[in-house]
């Protein structure tokens, strides 16, 4: 059969989570939904963290989560409550089990595991080919992405790119009760720098040295900046179990301007990652359950994305970490010096008034965004 009612384009976490999606809800059972993929995700490659205020669907998969976090840099150093929120870790094999666990049940979602060579808009329809068919369908969900971002100007484009070690100690060296959220404490080097610990025991934790910036580095800058993290907090007999490298588009550009009559594209792809920070899960989290109801209700696929305030929020603070990645951390600490972490999480969630926007933006040096606004607007 190469014809679809649904085809969801790639395997990872926006479409798996469509698929659940769709699987628990009456409305697809006489649908027939092929997921297209060159591999089935079933290991650990992908960490994902987010915070919410309650247990949420995803508990029962939770690798561990925090009701502290850190931040350091040379002018501010804090653990904070983020009462009422949890910061949540899950590790992408404990996830990738539940979804195929719960698609299994459903007979009319289906598995092609094959790479995809293009996506096309036909007339009245949407063509998937693979590396040995030509498949036909009324809606392509789509989480490819594209290299689209790359060959424009238009809007700025940081990577979020990173090399974690998951460490083992013989002894008790971490304290599991706190994430640490950013530490620029690490040499900046002209660049956004900083470690991002996530320890999950007190002899486990997953470190990741991250930047904010245009370009990536060799492999063993990333390995040796760890390693010389890890000596200056005298963690030294440890061994690494596993490793993760990763990199997200930072960039306000409009991926859902792709969409098309029969082709929506989602996760990263949709524009679904938080631009300003690189954070997905949640986003996807939300996303698939609006599109989900979007389907239902027959709604044109180009109208599903709708641009809020604070996607120029994110874009004026790409525009200046562009132009002066360098900064990064003095704009961060004093967001974090000068506002509550909850009120953060919660504007980084999208959630607060204008107010309470106001509130968080103005705690960062003024400007540096007047200056990026002025730009825009003139």
């Amino acid at each position: 059969m190469n014809y679809y009612d649904y085809i969801i384009v790639g395997g990872g976490a926006s479409g798996l989570m469509m698929a659940y999606r769709m699987s628990k809800d009456s409305f697809f059972d006489d649908k027939s939904i092929l997921i297209v993929d060159e591999v089935k995700k079933q290991v650990n490659d992908k960490t994902w963290c987010y915070w919410e205020e309650q247990d949420g669907e995803w508990n029962d998969i939770l690798t561990t989560s925090w009701k502290n976090i850190v931040f350091k840099s040379a002018i501010y150093n804090k653990v904070e409550s983020i009462a009422p929120y949890q910061y949540k870790m899950i590790r992408s094999k404990d996830f990738y089990l539940k979804i195929w666990n719960q698609i299994a049940l459903k007979t009319n979602i289906s598995f092609l595991e094959e790479s995809v060579i293009n996506i096309n808009q036909l007339s009245s329809e949407a063509e998937v080919i693979t590396e040995n068919k030509v498949l036909k369908t009324l809606t392509v969900l789509n989480s490819i992405l594209s290299d689209d971002y790359k060959k424009q100007s238009k809007y700025p484009v940081l990577r979020q790119h990173f090399v974690g070690f998951f460490i083992q100690t013989e002894e008790d060296s971490f304290d599991d009760s706190a994430a640490t959220f950013m530490d620029f404490t690490v040499a900046q080097k002209g660049n956004t720098r900083f470690m991002y610990i996530l320890p999950y025991s007190k002899k486990e934790a997953l470190f990741e040295y991250t930047l904010f910036s245009k370009d990536l580095l060799a492999y063993n800058i990333y390995k040796t900046e760890i390693e010389k993290y890890l000596q200056s907090k005298n963690i030294i007999n440890y061994k690494i179990i596993e490793t993760e490298q990763g990199l997200i588009p930072m960039t306000c550009y409009k991926f859902w301007n792709k969409n098309s009559k029969n082709i929506i594209h989602i996760g990263t792809a949709g524009g679904w990652s938080k631009a300003s920070t690189g954070f997905t899960f949640n986003n996807i989290n939300k996303k698939t359950i609006l599109l989900t109801n979007h389907l239902k209700q027959n709604k044109p696929l180009p109208k599903f994305h709708k641009i809020n305030k604070f996607w120029f929020y994110d874009l004026l603070l790409l525009d200046i970490l562009s132009e002066k990645n360098h900064i990064g951390s003095f704009l961060f600490s004093n967001l974090f010096k000068r506002s509550s972490p909850k009120k953060i999480l919660k504007f980084l969630d999208e959630e607060t008034s204008v107010f309470e926007d106001l509130q968080v933006i103005l705690k960062m040096p003024p400007k540096h965004f007047i200056i990026a606004l002025f730009k825009r607007i003139l």
